[in-house]
């Protein structure tokens, strides 16, 4: 699955607390839980999937993915994030005492969605309209970078001069492979050069 683990940066509305939560009883495993959230992902044609758990910094691999090491998540709250042809959705769950358990959570609140579809009634993806996500702030002087900040970013980190950077997603994706391993905490970067890397490469690539 092509998505990237980023720390949790804001709770979207309230969190379910400690004393509420429940232990789950799904019988599967976290890579079934995977293979399904991939399933559902691809039909929604997702793109620029961002899952957001309570890792350090440091227990994310340069790839996007936790390290096979990693400590459990502080918080066991996940929000899985994508963009698709009707928009931007996102699925927070905290109900479980278990990451693994509310992302299968979510993977399986997927497939009861699209199983509203069976019916032919919603064409327009009617159904997933409450998940959308706020629009992003806008890049004025607000401290957004603009697109063209972000690719000068990552070509600059990257060491590779990338002229089609906003036009050729493997070109990007090269450019932030090599920046992701000079910028990583782990190889000697700041924990905030990283995130800044994150967004400059989830902002350029909602453009391709």
């Amino acid at each position: 699955m092509d998505a990237r683990f980023r720390p949790i940066d804001k709770w979207p509305g309230e969190r379910t607390t400690p004393g509420r939560r429940q232990h789950a009883r799904f019988r599967v495993g976290y890579n079934d839980t995977l293979h399904d959230l991939e399933y559902e992902l691809q039909h929604l044609r997702a793109r620029d999937i961002v899952i957001q758990a309570d890792f350090q910094l440091h227990d994310i691999r340069n790839d996007g993915w936790p390290r096979s090491n990693a400590r459990r998540p502080v918080d066991p709250g996940v929000i899985v994030s994508f963009q698709t042809p009707t928009g931007a959705l996102s699925f927070p769950c905290d109900r479980y005492t278990a990451w693994e358990d509310n992302l299968r959570a979510i993977a399986l609140s997927l497939e009861a969605l699209r199983a509203v579809d069976r019916y032919g009634v919603t064409r327009q993806a009617e159904q997933y309209k409450g998940w959308k996500a706020l629009p992003a702030p806008s890049s004025g002087n607000d401290g957004c970078m603009s697109a063209e900040q972000a690719a000068r970013f990552v070509t600059e980190h990257s060491g590779m001069f990338v002229s089609h950077i906003n036009t050729d997603v493997d070109a990007l994706r090269r450019a932030y492979r090599q920046a992701a391993r000079k910028l990583h905490p782990d190889c000697g970067g700041s924990e905030s050069a990283f995130v800044q890397l994150q967004q400059a490469n989830q902002l350029l690539e909602a453009r391709l």
